[in-house]
Order: C-alpha cells, then sequence, then structure tokens
C-alpha cells in the first residue's frame, strides 16, 4: 500500500508530493502553486485518483473508492 501520491495541478502544472488518507477520500485540494481548487474529474472519487501518480489506498486495496 502506498501512501503518498504526486499529484499535478491541470491548471498550472504544479507538481506537489502528498499524503493521502488512509481509509477515506479527499475530494478537495488546493494547488500550492497558484491556489485553484482541485476537485476530482466525473467519474473519480477524490483528487488522487484523478490527478495523481497513485489512486487512494481504497482503490489501491480493490474494495474500490472509499468502500463504494
Amino acid at each position: 500500500m502506498q501512501y503518498h501520491s504526486d499529484l499535478t495541478c491541470p491548471r498550472c502544472g504544479h507538481t506537489a508530493r502528498f499524503e493521502m488518507p488512509g481509509d477515506a477520500c479527499q475530494f478537495f485540494l488546493e494547488c500550492p502553486g497558484c491556489g485553484v481548487v482541485l476537485r476530482p474529474k466525473p467519474g473519480d472519487c477524490c483528487v488522487f485518483c484523478s490527478y495523481g501518480t497513485v489512486p487512494c489506498p481504497p482503490v489501491q486495496a480493490g474494495g474500490g473508492c472509499c468502500g463504494a
């Protein structure tokens, strides 16, 4: 299980490493580069699944995102 993911902002291209919650989805995250609030893409449950290098831990575990 990986608990860190590099997120790339679709607006400014800034990439930063974040620690993911182990048992929950993160729906909103502010880009440290430009300040835009990232939200999941349609069909994704969290910002890590949409913009990260690693999907969230619930998806990694194979149980679907956040128990879905």
